[in-house]
């Protein structure tokens, strides 16, 4: 692959797997195809999350430029626990500080990353010389980062928006984390 553009998804009106996006998720969706049209990538292949979300994120990206959409199941966010968590925000924060802090029922850290690297050996495995967009959530997106550039964590996660725009290129043997999104 040439370049992976990594994509966290647009407003939506929930967590829940089948959450669509609210309408001002909508206009970002618009607003996200125009941008990635704009930059003049040569994306060939989208792959998204299976959540609703994260699809209508993309969808009018894909339409625009008559691309299939992708769906992987190892792309979908990070569950940290199946039960409430009233201080989820905290929770996290460890999760990212001790990366095999599991709750029960959730996910660690590096179990999320050892499913998405799974992802990205199959990428790199098939030698394409394109552009890959890769649309998911944030929690998997720091993770993802964090591969590229170590020192991406719970503060960059807080910072993240949506949607949210990051260039992964190889460069001089280095890969290179861009973060390109800008609010329109």
């Amino acid at each position: 692959m040439k370049r992976l553009i990594l994509i966290r998804h647009c407003n939506a009106e929930g967590q829940h797997k089948d959450s669509p996006l609210t309408n001002d998720g909508i206009h970002q969706a618009r607003r996200l195809a125009a941008f990635l049209k704009e930059t003049g990538y040569s994306i060939e292949r989208i792959i998204s999350s299976p959540y609703l979300r994260a699809i209508e994120s993309i969808k009018p990206y894909a339409e625009q430029q008559s691309l299939p959409i992708e769906v992987d199941e190892r792309l979908k966010e990070r569950i940290l626990s199946e039960e409430p968590i009233d201080d989820w925000m905290d929770v996290l924060e460890k999760s990212f500080s001790n990366q095999d802090f599991r709750l029960p029922g959730g996910e660690s850290s590096n179990d999320a990353r050892e499913r998405v690297q799974q992802v990205l050996q199959d990428l790199k495995e098939e030698e394409t010389d394109s552009d890959i967009a890769i649309v998911t959530h944030g929690n998997l997106l720091a993770i993802l980062l964090s591969d590229f550039q170590a020192d991406i964590g719970f503060n960059h996660w807080k910072g993240f928006t949506n949607p949210d725009v990051f260039s992964v290129q190889k460069t001089g043997g280095e890969y290179v984390v861009e973060r390109v999104w800008h609010e329109v």
